[in-house]
């Protein structure tokens, strides 16, 4: 794909996201539905995003889930950018009106104080440069139509990025097993989904880890302050106006996304 083709594809995803509309899967009609056409549309986005005032507050890590990267045939999850107008805090009210199709998912949210910028960051070094967890909510808001993604589709919009809620109260990681801890998530008190850290490519730091190097090598090595979201812990759910989920992770606590009315 040329320049011009990777441009027009981006301003089709970014007229859906400022309109509130969906386009049809774009693997199919693209030149080449590579992963490194994927990302250079996501970046072209991106930089438009910085030229009009946004601000990066982090990444999150999409395609954790080991089941889902062998259903879409990929070994590596995908990465999205997080922007300053995504984030709410804990109960803050959420407006439908600025997401396409949401669907919800728990998930660890790390907050760094130490920058992470080596190209072969180790567990270790992730570990070091976590100033502290907490439980977190991710709403996934997916320009594609249907929900009909490939990895080509989720890439290229941002990996479905739509806005995160974050609980408030922040946990170290000394004596945390983040591997174990348990999830259970609620939409309106009746549960909708369970799962565990383990689902998170076996621990939520290897998420961490994968996105360290990877963004070390494009040039944009993580900072700190950044607030980064693993991946799901288990199930997505959809969501519309007017609903409540409530997560609780052991050992972090819970933290509630409220949709408006």
């Amino acid at each position: 794909m040329n320049n011009q083709e990777l441009a027009a594809y981006a301003l089709e995803l970014r007229t859906a996201y400022e309109n509130g509309t969906v386009v049809p899967r774009l693997r199919d009609r693209v030149a080449n539905a590579s992963e490194q056409n994927a990302y250079a549309i996501q970046h072209i986005n991106t930089q438009h995003s910085l030229n009009q005032g946004r601000r990066i507050v982090g990444y999150k890590a999409g395609l954790t889930s080991l089941a889902i990267q062998a259903q879409l045939g990929v070994s590596n999850p995908a990465y999205g950018v997080l922007f300053a107008d995504m984030a709410y805090g804990d109960s803050e009210e959420i407006s439908t009106s600025s997401l396409v199709q949401p669907k919800v998912e728990a998930e660890v949210a790390l907050v760094l104080e130490r920058d992470l910028n080596m190209h072969d960051a180790t567990f270790a070094d992730v570990i070091n440069a976590v100033a502290y967890a907490l439980p977190a909510i991710e709403v996934a808001s997916s320009r594609i139509a249907n929900w009909d993604i490939g990895l080509f589709d989720m890439v290229a919009d941002n990996a479905a990025a739509g806005a995160f809620v974050l609980g408030g109260t922040p946990i170290k990681l000394h004596g945390l097993d983040l591997r174990q801890c348990g999830m259970v998530m609620e939409k309106q008190g009746e549960q909708c989904g369970v799962g565990a850290g383990a689902a998170c490519m076996g621990h939520p730091l290897n998420a961490v880890v994968w996105l360290a190097r990877t963004l070390a090598r494009t040039g944009t090595p993580l900072q700190a302050g950044q607030v980064l979201m693993t991946g799901a812990l288990g199930p997505m759910v959809a969501a519309q106006a007017g609903d409540v989920f409530e997560t609780r992770i052991n050992g972090l606590g819970s933290v509630r996304a409220v949709f408006s009315a």
